[in-house]
């Protein structure tokens, strides 16, 4: 296990003080980060080799998100390293020990130039100690659209440099706080209440994305809001993040626990 302890800042706030769901995404992608850098296997050194580690799906299981000044603690346990595959959960807690979020996670070591898969090497194996898996209800690694769902298209979106991160590509991330910027402007645009509702919780609800191909600078990333017909009380929603042909870049889906 690796952690890092911290405090809310108010740059990673939204409008009520709360922690965005991006910032705690970051908040997890900034601790293995950290324990990368600890090396050996360090990004410098990956570089060298034209090697970096590729996000396959988050599942992130939120009890609360923490407001403005909270004391936190943010950890990492690499729990499976096999051939090119690496699976790893994150928590952050209080500093009384509560436990706010729990995620999981899984990556995939890729050569950059050939976009093939890279075997796992001593360097790699050394730089993440393994651990026991977290205790946490893990969701399937695929995520399935509501059967009949009904369809809403919203404004596309151009990647612009902002989007990027190391490897020149948008950061996973960024994915995620597209598609709930999309269902926030969706649920205003056509007063949709239970939408509206789910978009702005702040406890008790999941996120997974799933990643299918990558979206670089320039690229438009065309959203799609796919809603379980026939709902009275929606619980969840999948947004599909759309390159110009309609294949998707990445798979978000938000619901309540």
């Amino acid at each position: 296990m690796y952690s890092f302890d911290s405090r809310i800042r108010y740059s990673e706030c939204d409008i009520n003080g709360f922690l965005t769901i991006e910032g705690l995404i970051d908040y997890f992608q900034d601790c293995s980060t950290f324990q990368t850098q600890e090396g050996p296997a360090t990004m410098e050194a990956m570089e060298k080799l034209g090697i970096a580690w590729v996000i396959n799906s988050w599942q992130v299981n939120v009890k609360r998100l923490p407001k403005l000044g909270e004391s936190v603690t943010v950890g990492t346990v690499p729990y499976e390293l096999k051939a090119f595959m690496g699976l790893r959960n994150f928590f952050m807690k209080t500093k009384d020990g509560e436990e706010l979020a729990i995620a999981n996670s899984v990556w995939s070591l890729i050569n950059l130039e050939k976009g093939t898969p890279y075997r796992i090497n001593d360097d790699i194996i050394k730089t993440y100690p393994l651990d026991e898996k977290l205790p946490m209800e893990y969701a399937p690694r695929k995520i399935a659209e509501p059967e009949d769902g009904r369809r809403f298209s919203v404004k596309e979106k151009k990647v612009g440099l902002h989007h990027l991160d190391t490897n020149h590509h948008v950061n996973n991330g960024q994915y995620i706080r597209i598609a709930l910027a999309a269902i926030e402007e969706f649920s205003g645009k056509e007063n949709f209440d239970s939408l509206r509702t789910l978009a702005k919780n702040r406890q008790d609800f999941m996120v997974r994305a799933e990643y299918r191909q990558q979206a670089h600078l320039g690229d438009v990333i065309h959203p799609e809001i796919v809603i379980g017909a026939g709902e009275d009380s929606l619980t969840g929603c999948v947004v599909l993040l759309n390159d110009d042909g309609g294949k998707p870049y990445s798979i978000v889906e938000l619901k309540q626990l």
